[in-house]
């Protein structure tokens, strides 16, 4: 008896991850391309509905692809693969940090922000340090800003 196949919407459904990103992620290299049928639509069988959890499950985390990868290329028995699944984890937890650390700093300033005004003068003056805020933000040469990991 043949192992059960879906097709793309279907594994999309049972997965949890949609259609969209079960292509981009074969486009990069987290799930293998899959096999087609006589119609030449995509098949998928139960092992790849389980990476789609485990890369879902991931990123739902916030981690990069990068970091999937690297966990899906890990043995679940090897005590190396283990001391590098650690290793991921806990350069993830650095990024996490640094983004909660930033989070905390833009909280502050969104409160002082809002702290300049009650609405009831006659400007307001969040709209005016806002103004005066892009009066002053210059973008780097060739660049659009910082490009956070999380």
């Amino acid at each position: 008896m043949n192992a059960p196949r879906w097709k793309i919407g279907e594994a999309a459904r049972l997965s949890g991850v949609s259609a969209a990103n079960i292509r981009y992620y074969e486009r990069e290299g987290l799930l293998a391309s899959q096999m087609r049928a006589d119609n030449d639509y995509r098949l998928y069988g139960s092992g790849d509905l389980h990476r789609l959890r485990f890369i879902r499950l991931c990123r739902a985390m916030d981690m990069s692809l990068e970091e999937v990868r690297a966990l899906l290329s890990l043995d679940l028995v090897s005590k190396a693969d283990c001391a590098r699944a650690c290793e991921v984890l806990d350069d993830h937890l650095a990024h996490v940090r640094e983004r909660l650390a930033e989070l905390r700093a833009l909280e502050k300033d969104l409160r002082s922000l809002r702290d300049r005004c009650d609405g009831a003068g006659e400007h307001c003056q969040i709209i005016e340090a806002l103004h005066a805020r892009a009066d002053q933000a210059v973008p780097a040469p060739g660049g659009t800003g910082r490009r956070r990991h999380v």
